[in-house]
């Protein structure tokens, strides 16, 4: 029996799929049927096939955003605003 087959075409960074191809290989599998894995997973299950959360680690940017942000808090000599309209109104001074 002849499978019925579509193509799909996926956008993706170049390293993201490179870095993929190479893990997939070291499985002895191309990336169609690491996909097809992923969706036949998601199929029977009924849900994304692994845990999606938003507790994973800060980048570096965010990390040093995180860290200005307490510094500021922490500073008795930074300038504070108690409303948006208070911070227009010294951004437009």
């Amino acid at each position: 029996m002849v499978a019925n087959t579509v193509n799909l075409s996926v956008r993706l960074d170049a390293e993201v799929k490179q870095n993929a191809e190479a893990l997939f290989e070291a499985f002895g599998m191309n990336m169609t049927t690491a996909i097809t894995l992923f969706l036949k997973q998601a199929i029977r299950n009924q849900a994304i096939p692994f845990s999606i959360t938003m507790n994973a680690l800060p980048n570096k940017r965010t990390l040093a955003a995180i860290r200005e942000a307490m510094a500021l808090e922490n500073d008795d000599n930074a300038e504070t605003f108690h409303s948006i309209d208070e911070l227009r109104m010294d951004l437009l001074s």
